[in-house]
């Protein structure tokens, strides 16, 4: 999922990483160059849900478009901010 917006410099990875660790989700947050936020979450599906729309309610005042791609799971075991 790529967000955008204010979301670079407002703890948005850090947001999206306690929450992940609240909702047992795998994967990573990271900021782009273009000033977006790309975020690869992985579990059980209502608990990625869940963790996505935690993130977004969150975030509310940050986020203007968010734009979610289907993948198929990597079999991540962890989440961490990405560098």
């Amino acid at each position: 999922m790529w967000y955008s917006g204010h979301v670079q410099g407002v703890g948005f990875r850090y947001t999206a990483h306690r929450l992940a660790q609240r909702y047992q989700v795998a994967g990573f947050v990271r900021n782009l160059r273009d000033g977006r936020v790309e975020l690869v979450a992985e579990g059980e599906a209502e608990q990625v849900e869940a963790f996505l729309n935690a993130v977004a309610q969150a975030m509310l005042g940050y986020i203007t478009h968010q734009e979610t791609v289907p993948e198929t799971p990597e079999g991540l075991d962890h989440f961490r901010i990405a560098y």
